[in-house]
């Protein structure tokens, strides 16, 4: 029987000749060369081989190739080098090197320093800046022609429809056609006794101070004016009604007022602007006017001794804060196509979320002009809930334009191994007029993650589930670029997204904040305790939640009481997790309370002793940004890097971070029943993490990959006789582990699906999520189980609450059946 010698470099076994042995010296010589030639010829097989897989990579993957290879294995076997290279604290490392205070900076100034209103040239513009932006870090290669497609399109409907196809990232810009409006012209006047000459003419242009460069250059490029209000004139006598809440109307109402026919003056604050419309119409008002009042802004006011912005840190006094008016609480999105997408030939309604009187917002200046013509005397004593009414008559003119317009929704999906689970990252970019804080912080932060997400990708790190980018437009109108787009594609958001990340206001104060739902609540906490603080190393980014401005001064006593309970809500949460729920007035709505994502919200806000931040007026300016909200930008960078870290954290995690125990502790009433979720994912997951290790290293580093799945079955042999027979045990075992992490992911994102009603809330049926919605007179703010709070609160109806009680006790029950193992 010949000797044999192992070869113990490849594992190959090459047989000798004995006689060769006994051969004469140049004999033994050609038994050695040819020896020698045999293994050449095995490395060189080994050569042809890789060269053969680079050539077939090449030839079997396109960048826009409209099918993969469907089987349920597919994720598993193409994660498996991803999975075995990329260590979860190396990753984060990489990440977090990234974001960087100087280009923030320098990204806010190209962003920040020129007017981009929904639906303007200057808003267009940006989202091929956006678009630009993505191709950049993602990858993609530019076309001749931008793909910028009109909603419903069969290129718009491919675009999103086919990331669960995609192999490489892509970009691309949606086109929606909602009704919106500008202002044409305004005017506020107080009249005569006789209503024929006019006293007073209100100045309703902010004053454009030189000292702030770009407010002064655009101190009238966008008029003070309430987006989606009512073209109309109204004239009638003044009554005050504070903030315009519903108890603050009911109020007015209980001491003999009657509103008919009047004109309401309300101050911002406590709920959303166009609820304060919604009930001064619904008691017979003729118009109203909305002001902001330095009550509100803390302890940095010109009573307590600072300077008017911009020559110190007080309210500027003729600041003016534009905004929406639709009525939120009833729907968000185009007013017109409530439920379905603004395609260009959609048919429409006459919109039943928007006000039907007009409406102005004026300056703090204005509004003590008009205060004093209540009271008689000076503007404080007009400041109480009694019902009286101006002598004289003022009038309200608000001509606006109202039609159908473009708008820009910019859009970047990079593909995951797994294709039918996708983590969306969103952030609106259209702005009232500069908008510094407000989206421009945001989308600041954004630039940064996805400069960290490119570097990751240049390092060869591909997700483990698909990632979509969104720079959402017309999200100051009423969220519309959002909600079109969620219309636009219901059952593909239903049957792909795992979590939406929004990001709005990254930074205006002091103080960070985050809300969400209760299942991201710890994943939340940990990551804010896993980035430093922005300007403590002491500290982290969770310390920054008692945060509080530089400045000191007495408090008004009302906002102090308001200001108390507002932090104390920051607070709420079972387990002191201190997350609390998502309300609405930002892009998570149609994702969370239409449609059940699992959504989450954070940011930096103002305190009772930050500079008051100018909401929606010339000065949410760049100039104010960098002097006192975040001078170093140190702000903008620990949100970006946050919100990396979770989106990473969902993005790469083999079983979702999403807490269904935490839900259930947080509306326990309800779950008492409901079997706590955890254990069986936490099998899943450990057995999974247990057979990839078990996987042959020449496994995973040659088939290991989502391209090897298209490999031809000679080519797969010809790599077994190379490199040996595959151990067929522990590949079949990961792959059905993969399986069982795909069934429990599944489960999760059930969760939150589960408290999706098909017939939505009594009375606003847009709000589908029985758990979770903006309140009815709130708009902004969150109410839990509305549709039983609200038949006890507003409705004071026992027998309804006791029936939408049940409804929610129904779908819990269908809950919990679902996620049953």
């Amino acid at each position: 029987m010949a000797e044999k010698r192992t070869d113990s470099k490849r594992g190959s076994v090459i047989p000798l000749d004995p006689e060769a042995l006994d051969a004469p010296a140049p004999t033994r010589r050609a038994a050695f060369l040819s020896q020698l030639r045999k293994a050449a010829r095995v490395f060189a097989l080994i050569v042809v081989v890789q060269v053969i897989l680079r050539a077939i990579t090449v030839a079997y993957v396109r960048p826009d190739r409209d099918s993969v290879r469907e089987h349920s294995e597919s994720w598993a076997h193409s994660a498996l080098s991803s999975l075995r290279k990329w260590d979860d604290a190396q990753k984060e490392e990489t990440y977090l090197s990234i974001p960087d205070p100087a280009s923030a900076l320098l990204a806010s100034r190209e962003y920040a320093t020129h007017p981009h209103i929904a639906g303007s040239t200057e808003d267009f513009n940006d989202a091929k800046v956006i678009l630009k932006l993505f191709e950049k870090h993602f990858g993609v290669q530019p076309t001749l022609d931008p793909p910028v497609f009109p909603a419903g399109s069969p290129e718009s409907r491919a675009a999103t429809l086919g990331i669960n196809k995609l192999r490489r990232p892509k970009a691309w810009i949606d086109i929606y056609y909602p009704v919106m409006n500008t202002p044409l012209d305004r005017s506020l006047s107080i009249l005569s006794a006789d209503g024929q000459e006019v006293e007073w003419e209100a100045d309703l242009v902010e004053d454009g101070d030189p000292r702030d460069p770009e407010a002064a250059e655009y101190r009238n490029a966008v008029p003070t004016f309430h987006g989606l209000s009512a073209d109309g004139v109204a004239e009638g006598q003044l009554v005050y009604v504070n903030y315009g809440r519903k108890e603050d109307y009911d109020e007015v109402v209980a001491k003999g007022a009657n509103l008919t026919g009047k004109i309401v003056l309300a101050r911002y604050g406590e709920n959303f602007r166009g609820l304060k419309i919604k009930r001064a119409e619904e008691l017979g008002a003729a118009g109203v006017l909305i002001y902001s009042d330095p009550r509100d802004d803390g302890a940095v006011t010109v009573a307590n001794g600072y300077e008017p912005y911009p020559a110190g840190p007080a309210r500027n006094p003729t600041a003016v804060q534009r905004g929406s008016v639709q009525y939120l609480s009833l729907y968000p999105g185009d007013p017109t196509t409530p439920g379905l997408p603004a395609y260009a030939n959609a048919n429409r309604t006459e919109g039943e979320n928007i006000p039907k009187i007009p409406s102005l917002p004026i300056s703090w200046a204005n509004a003590q002009r008009l205060l004093e013509e209540i009271s008689g005397t000076d503007a404080q004593s007009a400041l109480v809930l009694d019902g009286r009414a101006s002598e004289s008559k003022v009038k309200l003119v608000n001509h606006v334009n109202t039609r159908v317009m473009p708008i820009w929704n910019t859009m970047a999906a990079i593909p995951g191994h797994i294709k039918n689970e996708t983590v969306i990252i969103g952030c609106h970019r259209d702005a009232w007029v500069m908008g510094a804080a407000d989206p421009t912080s945001g989308t600041v932060s954004i630039h940064e993650v996805v400069k960290g997400f490119s570097s990751l990708l240049k390092s060869g790190w591909k997700p483990l589930r698909n990632v979509l980018f969104a720079s959402w437009d017309a999200e100051e109108y009423g969220l519309i670029g959002s909600t079109e787009w969620a219309e636009d594609f219901p059952d593909w958001i239903t049957d792909n997204v795992v979590t939406y990340i929004n990001l709005d206001v990254s930074v205006s104060g002091s103080r960070w904040g985050a809300r969400g739902s209760p299942s991201l609540a710890h994943l939340i906490r940990a990551a804010a305790l896993d980035v430093p603080h922005p300007t403590d190393p002491t500290r982290t980014l969770w310390d920054a939640r008692e945060d509080d401005g530089p400045f000191d001064g007495a408090l008004d006593a009302e906002f102090e009481k308001t200001y108390a309970a507002r932090v104390n809500e920051s607070n709420v949460g079972k387990e002191e997790v201190g997350i609390p729920p998502l309300g609405s007035g930002s892009d998570f709505t149609p994702f969370l309370q239409r449609l059940g994502v699992a959504s989450l919200d954070q940011g930096f806000g103002g305190t009772a002793h930050d500079a008051p931040y100018h909401y929606h007026s010339i000065y949410d300016s760049q100039r104010w940004q960098e002097t006192y909200a975040d001078p170093g930008f140190l702000r903008h960078v620990a949100v970006a890097k946050h919100l990396g870290l979770v989106a990473l954290r969902l993005i790469d995690a083999i079983i979702l971070p999403l807490n269904t125990t935490h839900y259930s502790l947080e509306l326990d009433d309800y779950l008492a029943n409901e079997p706590r979720a955890g254990r069986r994912e936490e099998e899943a997951e450990r057995k999974f993490k247990e057979l990839l290790h078990k996987i042959p290293r020449w496994y995973v580093s040659v088939l290991g990959s989502e391209d090897s799945s298209r490999l031809p079955e000679w080519l797969r042999r010809l790599l077994e006789v190379v490199y040996g027979p595959l151990p067929k045990g522990p590949v079949r075992r990961f792959i059905k582990a993969a399986q069982r992490v795909q069934r429990a992911n599944a489960k999760l994102v059930a969760f939150e699906r589960g408290f999706i009603s098909e017939e939505g809330i009594e009375g606003r049926e847009w709000y589908r999520h029985l758990g979770v919605a903006p309140g009815k007179w709130l708009g902004y703010g969150a109410t839990t189980l509305p549709s039983v709070t609200e038949a006890l609160t507003f409705e004071k109806n026992a027998t309804l609450a006791e029936q939408e009680a049940s409804r929610v006790a129904a779908l819990l029950d269908k809950l919990t059946e679902t996620i049953k193992v």
